[in-house]
C-alpha cells in the first residue's frame, strides 16, 4: 500500500479510536462491536422488571384496607429507590455494550472487554499469530436475528479469543482472513530477509 494512504489511514485511526495504541504505520480495518440483539435483550429484562415493580406498587396503593399508610410509604421509598437503581443500571449496561469491541488493524485483533465499569481489559493478538478465524450461530435465535460468536485462535498456546453477540457478516470475516493470510506472508518476507 502507498506510503502516503498509510499515513492518511493511520491518522484517521488515532482520531477515531484515540484508546489504542497504534504503531506508527498502523491502522483499523474494522471495528466490530457486539450485536445491538444483545442491548434490546438486556434493556428487554430491564423494562419487563420495572413493568413488574410497577404493577405491583400500583396495587399496593389501590389496595385501601390490606395496607396500612406507612406501609404505602415505605412501599413508595423503596419503589424511587428500585427506580433510581434500574436508571443507573441501564447507564451502565450501555457503557459495557459501548466498551465491549474488537479491531482489527492491518498488523493486530484488539479486543476490549468491559464486564462493569470497574473491570476492563484489553488483549492485543499479532495478525500473524492467529492460526484460525471463525464465525458460528447457534440456535434458532442466532440465525434469525443474524448474531453468533467470532473465534480466533492463536498458534502454539492453542489460545481461543472469542467476541460474542457479534453480527460479522460474511464478507467481512472473508476479509479479516485475508488480513490474517497477508500478515502471516508479510511477516514469513520478513523472518527470509
Amino acid at each position: 500500500m502507498d506510503e502516503g494512504l498509510v499515513k492518511i489511514r493511520h491518522a484517521r485511526s488515532k482520531k477515531d479510536f484515540p484508546f489504542l495504541k497504534l504503531e506508527n504505520d498502523e491502522y483499523v480495518e474494522f471495528a466490530f462491536k457486539r450485536s445491538k440483539v444483545w442491548l434490546f435483550m438486556v434493556y428487554l429484562g430491564l423494562s419487563v422488571c420495572l413493568m413488574l415493580m410497577l404493577f405491583s406498587f400500583l396495587f399496593v396503593l389501590m389496595t385501601p384496607s390490606v395496607f396500612s399508610e406507612i406501609m404505602k410509604q415505605l412501599f413508595s421509598i423503596l419503589f424511587m429507590i428500585i427506580l433510581i437503581m434500574a436508571l443507573f443500571a441501564g447507564y451502565f449496561i450501555g457503557a459495557i455494550y459501548r466498551g465491549n469491541r474488537l479491531f482489527i488493524t492491518n498488523k493486530h485483533a484488539i479486543q476490549t472487554v468491559m464486564l462493569s465499569p470497574a473491570s476492563k481489559s484489553m488483549n492485543i493478538i499479532d495478525l500473524p499469530s492467529i492460526e484460525d478465524a471463525s464465525y458460528s450461530q447457534n440456535g434458532l435465535a442466532q440465525s434469525l436475528l443474524h448474531y453468533g460468536t467470532l473465534r480466533l485462535s492463536t498458534i502454539g498456546d492453542e489460545t481461543t479469543y472469542t467476541f460474542k453477540y457479534s453480527d460479522i457478516s460474511t464478507e467481512e470475516l472473508k476479509a479479516v482472513s485475508k488480513l490474517i493470510t497477508t500478515a502471516k506472508k508479510q511477516n514469513k518476507n520478513s523472518a527470509e530477509e
